[in-house]
């Protein structure tokens, strides 16, 4: 089973037991991702936000660290302007503790439509061909023909 988080405004392909480093987090014991996605053991997928409402993915902040140091040198030919600068990223890194699957449906709304009789639906079908029947009706009227558009004529001109 593995899910697909967001943190930091980066998306990650997490499993239990892995170890990750994230965007910089508060200095929490445990950390609880809503996943976009999960996948579970069967190869079943799950995207749809509300089932993964019920669905957590919780891990175990394990501490700091940093990323690779960046030099930065800023440079302009022929006027002596030069900027040495550095940076290094802050990141916290953690480890999948558990992916909570969300929970399935219930399948009542299934049964209910079976026990509905087959008369309910012919209504609705009747109403739809009405619509259809309408639109065939305003479709087969023809646009008023357009009047040609007026020449203007220039104005005179005047002798001063």
């Amino acid at each position: 089973m593995y899910a697909i988080i967001r943190t930091g405004g980066k998306q990650s392909k997490v499993r239990e037991g892995d170890i990750l480093d994230v965007e910089q987090l508060a200095g929490d014991d445990e950390v609880s991702f809503t996943p976009l996605l999960v996948v579970d053991a069967k190869g079943k997928v799950v995207s749809d936000r509300k089932k993964l409402s019920t669905a957590a993915v919780t891990a175990k902040v394990l501490g700091p660290s940093a990323g690779p140091k960046i030099d930065i040198f800023k440079y302009k030919n022929k006027t002596g302007y030069r900027r040495r600068q550095g940076h290094r990223q802050k990141y916290t890194r953690i480890e999948i503790l558990k992916i909570k699957a969300p929970k399935a449906e219930p399948k009542k709304a299934a049964a209910a439509d079976e026990d509905k009789p087959a008369d309910a639906k012919k209504p609705a079908a009747k109403a739809t061909a009405a619509k259809a029947t309408a639109a065939k009706a305003t479709a087969a009227k023809k646009p008023a023909a357009k009047k040609p558009a007026a020449t203007k004529k220039p104005a005179p001109k005047e002798e001063a």
